[in-house]
């Protein structure tokens, strides 16, 4: 299951002497060694060998579902990576499950993680830090440099939107000197934490994702592993265990669930290919499901949830609702 839309959670405050964020706590709960089992995966990253304070635990995800792929053990091979390079890059288009797995990847390893969105208009100062109040008493750490003291995983979703500026300082953290230099604060220099991993994602850069940039030399070069994410439906490419999935989880007939996941694939392609802005993710065919299960026909229940959130632009939406009404036998 390529999302992680099932996550409940709650803010937590993390505090320390160099610490004050917030987090994102899950509050499911589920048997986490059957989980485990699917994995193979503490040859690599074994959490009985970590051990961070009690309010970092807090920080780990809880009640992350299975990531389903077509046996690329993505699971295991970006553990591989961080045990090896204590790095990587996942690269694919939204609603892939590069998010997802990235919280698959830090419950199973029991490791902190610490998310920034690159696309948001985050400052230097909020990431790195600065000094509160008058005089230099009161320094509060960023959350990169919360990071490089304490370990755990650094998510930096939508990288190939991240301001120059904070890319060039995080060079030196990724390569062989394993540091940083908190200019902000007098030049402390703070050595990387030997648990603290790094992973980052990204949507293929193309003129359709407003704002992608190539990511620049330097950094791609300290990405020693890429990993490259699809959809498992697309176009005429319509993958049976996503049926099966999109059936068990919306609650439907295996029959619904074929049709609906036979227009996610219709609307990714139209999305890898320009002609529309958004691509549907399993979890969004899973609600779609679920209110069809609820009593409402697919083209109805597409027109609450699907069409929406494709666009706002009413052309658009007309255009979702014909490829809806194609599938569903409808004029």
């Amino acid at each position: 299951m390529n999302d992680a839309s099932g996550r409940q959670g709650e803010q937590s405050k993390i505090s320390s002497k160099n610490m004050n964020l917030s987090v994102t706590v899950s509050k499911l709960k589920r048997d986490e060694h059957k989980l485990a089992k699917l994995y193979d995966f503490k040859k690599y990253l074994d959490p009985s060998k970590f051990s961070f304070p009690e309010k970092m635990m807090e920080m780990v995800p809880k009640g992350t579902p299975p990531y389903l792929d077509n046996g690329e053990h993505y699971v295991e091979r970006i553990a591989r990576a961080l045990a090896y390079f204590k790095q990587c890059a996942l690269i694919g288009p939204s609603g892939t499950g590069k998010t997802h797995i990235v919280y698959l990847v830090s419950e199973l390893s029991g490791l902190p993680l610490w998310e920034i969105n690159c696309g948001l208009q985050t400052s230097v100062f909020d990431l790195f830090g600065r000094y509160v109040g008058l005089g230099k008493e009161n320094w509060i750490d960023g959350l990169i440099t919360s990071w490089v003291r304490h370990g755990g995983i650094l998510y930096l979703d939508e990288a190939n939107m991240m301001k120059q500026d904070i890319a060039t300082k995080l060079n030196p953290i990724l390569d062989t000197r394993g540091h940083m230099v908190l200019t902000e604060k007098d030049n402390e220099l703070i050595h990387r934490h030997k648990n603290a991993f790094l992973i980052i994602s990204m949507n293929p850069f193309s003129s359709e994702f407003a704002g992608t940039k190539p990511i620049n030399a330097a950094m791609r070069r300290r990405m020693s592993v890429w990993l490259n994410f699809d959809y498992m439906s697309v176009g005429d490419k319509v993958d049976q265990k996503e049926i099966e999935m999109v059936a068990e989880r919306g609650n439907i007939s295996l029959n619904d669930a074929e049709i609906i996941t036979k227009i996610g694939a219709k609307l990714r392609q139209e999305y890898k290919t320009g002609d529309l802005p958004y691509g549907p993710s399993i979890g969004d065919l899973v609600n779609w499901g679920k209110i069809v299960s609820d009593g409402a026909n697919i083209l109805e229940a597409g027109i609450e949830t699907i069409v929406s959130m494709t666009s706002d632009d009413l052309e658009i939406q007309d255009e979702v609702i014909k490829i809806i009404k194609k599938f569903v036998g409808e004029k």
